[in-house]
C-alpha cells in the first residue's frame, strides 16, 4: 500500500513535512553526538551534549512513531489507541518546525494549516464517538455576522434577530434543532471562556486556517472537527460557511440516529 496513493495531496503536505522536521532533528542528533564524542570538550560539556541527545533521541522516536500512527489511522480510517500519545508529541513539539520547514521551501503557510486541518479532522473522525447534543460546543467567528448588523450578538448569540442577511441565522437554526451548545467568539481568549463554561466533549468549529489551527492544539485532547470559514471579502469580513458541512460535523459527534431523533425533538 502506498502512501503517495492513499493520502490525499491536501493531507500528504502536513505528513510530509512533520516527516521532514523529524528527518531535520535526526541531522541535529548527528551534530550533536559529534560535539559530545569530540575529546577537545570538557567532561562536564559531554554529559550535557549527551543528557541532549537522549532526549532528543527519546523525541524523535515517539514522533516518528507518532508519524506512523498517522499514517495508518489515515490509511484505515481506524482509531489506535496506543498511538494517541506519539501522534500529539509528534505534532504539539515539531509543529513549529514543519512551518519552518515550509517557510524555507517557500511553501504557503496556509496551505500547511490547511493541510494540518483535514488530518486532524481524519483523525478525529476515526474514533467512535456518539455524544449527547449538550456535550458539544459550536463555536463560531463574530466575522461571520453581517458588518451592518447593530445587533452585538458575541456576548449574547440569541440578540441576533434572525433577519438572514448572515450565516448566524442558520446556525443559530442548527442550535436549536439539534440541542448542541453554541458560542460566538472574537478570538482565541473568548473561545477558551466558552470551552471552559461549557466543558464540552467535543468542539465543530469555523474560524480561518490559523484561528482553526492553534484552537485545535490549545484544546487538546478535546476532539475538534474544524471547518474552514470562506472569506469573499478578505479576512474577518463578512465572512461565510457552508451549513450543510457544520451539520455533517454535528451528525458525526451525535450520530446520524441519534441526530434525527434530535432535530425531530426539537
Amino acid at each position: 500500500m502506498s502512501v503517495k496513493n492513499f493520502i490525499p495531496v491536501r493531507k500528504r503536505l502536513f505528513v510530509g513535512l512533520l516527516g521532514a522536521s523529524v528527518l531535520g532533528s535526526g541531522a541535529l542528533l548527528a551534530g550533536i553526538w559529534f560535539l559530545a564524542v569530540n575529546p577537545t570538550r570538557t567532561l562536564f560539556d559531554q554529559i550535557l551534549l549527551i543528557i541532549l541527545a537522549i532526549l532528543l533521541v527519546g523525541g524523535i522516536a515517539l514522533a516518528a512513531l507518532g508519524i506512523g500512527g498517522i499514517i495508518l489511522t489515515i490509511l484505515y480510517s481506524k482509531d489506535i489507541t496506543v498511538f494517541h500519545g506519539p501522534m500529539r508529541i509528534a505534532v504539539n513539539l515539531f509543529f513549529p518546525i514543519v512551518l519552518v520547514i515550509g517557510k524555507i521551501f517557500h511553501i504557503n503557510s496556509g496551505k500547511i494549516k490547511s493541510s494540518f486541518i483535514e488530518v486532524n479532522n481524519d483523525l478525529v473522525r476515526s474514533k467512535s464517538l456518539r455524544l449527547k447534543p449538550a456535550q458539544i460546543l459550536l463555536l463560531a467567528p463574530h466575522c461571520l455576522q453581517n458588518s451592518d448588523c447593530p445587533y452585538k450578538i458575541t456576548v449574547n448569540i440569541d440578540n441576533c434577530h434572525r433577519c438572514g442577511k448572515c450565516p448566524v441565522n442558520d446556525l443559530l437554526e442548527l442550535r436549536d434543532a439539534s440541542g448542541i451548545k453554541m458560542g460566538m467568539a472574537t478570538g482565541g481568549t473568548l473561545a477558551r471562556k466558552y470551552v471552559q463554561e461549557y466543558r464540552p466533549r467535543a468542539i465543530v468549529a469555523i474560524a480561518c486556517e490559523r484561528d482553526l489551527t492553534s484552537g485545535i492544539q490549545d484544546t487538546n485532547p478535546i476532539p475538534v472537527l474544524g471547518i474552514t470559514n470562506e472569506r469573499p471579502f478578505g479576512p474577518c469580513f463578512n465572512t461565510s460557511v457552508k451549513i450543510p458541512d457544520v451539520e455533517k460535523a454535528v451528525n458525526f459527534f451525535i450520530g446520524e440516529g441519534d441526530y434525527e431523533t434530535a432535530v425531530c425533538n426539537h
